[in-house]
């Protein structure tokens, strides 16, 4: 049963007494309210319902940050309407009584609030469905478990902790079957909400593990991905465990990546435009210039890709996480992996990190791609071997301070998104960059408080 349909039909029977009403932050975070039904029923179904506007402009801590001019304290930080598209309703099955709802944002007047990331995302396939261009994705998100709880994990410092599994793991059947009580739960329930899970696996770390799920048009992915990790955490949580999707959570294992695939279609024939088998690359022309774009603004967009002071960390030569900006065919140590034959041809993008906002990067994806399909971007060879090793080839920033200066100066950005959308990208990445700063680490008090 399809969307308002879906809650009408729950309140109606009692199964449902919980309505979560949301819309994913600037860190890709799931925030809004839970409504109890009959106030769902005769308030928010139609009209939406009320959120302060700082929600766009604060932290992970939820401090509120200076330098934004969407909202401030001189403007009052008042409310933005979150109005229920109700595409996204779904049963939440590890929620007992509740369903979801995911929000788009707007002022009073119904105008969209254009730094919300979900509009980001929108606009991005607004501007590719007017080049005729329907743009599908996938995100392949890694997490660590560890045998802690969250609660016990906070009281040691977020130290100390002892993965789930104390062997690799990768693809592996035997250490992974001791996590089913987790994964099975993952796996199915997930599918009761609507998300349409494919495998899990272990991965290349200790207690690592990745979850698949289908590729959709770009929006749905990333709202598939919103409630997908949070559900993750929650789940893991009523387990007793805790799950974690930093970049890197210790240099001493490897980190974790959300590989982004995307690939085009005929938005009106739903004919699949990326393959071209007669050509040496196996792209069409449209395929060849999306990915030159995604190269060419791989620098510029990588805060979109890795957008906290911990997401550099992952980038280590020989990890999996890449380095170099160039493509390879079915090649994991370029920064972009070209997979798939015919209509499942596409880019698959390993430079981002778990910790992305899902509608932030696939906008990035979405915008650096159409980039090069406007201005003919010619696509280069691609690279044939260890592209670690390579020595002539750009590079992924290795910090954030070299990320924020590449999104400053960006000309993609700009030209894709607007000056206010721009902006503010700009100012959280600037204050995440500025909140580290205010820090002391354990590292450098143990290196220099005695010896310098």
């Amino acid at each position: 049963m399809p969307g308002r349909e879906l809650i009408d039909a729950g309140i109606a029977d009692g199964s449902i007494d919980t309505v979560v009403v949301a819309f994913p932050d600037m860190h890709g975070r799931p925030v809004g309210k839970r409504v109890t039904a009959d106030f769902f029923t005769s308030h928010v179904a139609e009209h939406g319902i009320e959120c302060c506007d700082y929600l766009l402009a604060v932290d992970v801590d939820m401090n509120p940050l200076p330098g934004y001019q969407f909202t401030n304290w001189d403007t009052g930080y008042g409310d933005v309407v979150c109005r229920p598209d109700y595409t996204t309703a779904r049963r939440i099955p590890w929620l007992d009584g509740t369903a979801l709802v995911i929000c788009d944002l707007t002022d009073d007047a119904g105008a969209p609030v254009e730094v919300s990331p979900r509009q980001i995302l929108r606009r991005q396939l607004e501007r590719a469905a007017e080049r005729g261009l329907r743009v599908c994705s996938a995100t392949e998100l890694e997490f660590f478990l560890f045998r802690d709880s969250y609660e016990e994990a906070d009281a040691k410092g977020w130290k100390g902790l002892t993965p789930h599994t104390s062997t690799i793991e990768d693809y592996q059947l035997l250490q992974t079957a001791r996590e089913e009580y987790i994964l099975r739960r993952i796996r199915n329930e997930m599918l009761g909400a609507g998300i349409p899970v494919e495998f899990s696996k272990g991965e290349a770390g200790r207690g690592q593990h990745e979850v698949n799920v289908t590729y959709d048009e770009a929006l749905v992915t990333a709202d598939h991905h919103l409630v997908f990790k949070n559900g993750i955490k929650e789940i893991a949580a009523q387990e007793g465990r805790a799950a974690t999707f930093m970049a890197k959570w210790t240099m001493e294992d490897v980190g974790s990546s959300c590989h982004v695939h995307t690939s085009l279609w005929d938005s009106e024939s739903g004919d699949a435009l990326m393959a071209d088998a007669s050509h040496a690359s196996g792209l069409s022309t449209v395929g060849r210039r999306f990915l030159a774009g995604q190269l060419h603004a791989a620098r510029e967009l990588a805060w979109m890709a890795a957008p906290t002071v911990n997401s550099y960390r992952r980038y280590v030569p020989g990890s999996w996480a890449p380095t170099a900006v160039v493509w390879g065919e079915d090649n994991r140590t370029c920064g972009f992996r070209v997979v798939g034959h015919g209509a499942g041809r596409r880019v698959e993008s390993r430079v981002p990190g778990a910790d992305v906002n899902p509608y932030l990067v696939v906008a990035a994806a979405i915008a650096a791609g159409l980039y090069g399909i406007d201005h003919e971007l010619e696509l280069g060879d691609p690279y044939p071997r260890n592209a670690y090793e390579a020595t002539d080839v750009p590079r992924i920033p290795s910090t954030l301070v070299e990320a924020i200066a590449g999104l400053r100066d960006s000309a993609v950005a700009l030209e894709a998104f607007g000056p206010e959308v721009h902006h503010h990208l700009l100012n959280t990445a600037e204050q995440e960059w500025a909140a580290c700063n205010r820090h002391v680490t354990d590292w450098e008090l143990a290196r220099n408080f005695e010896r310098i």
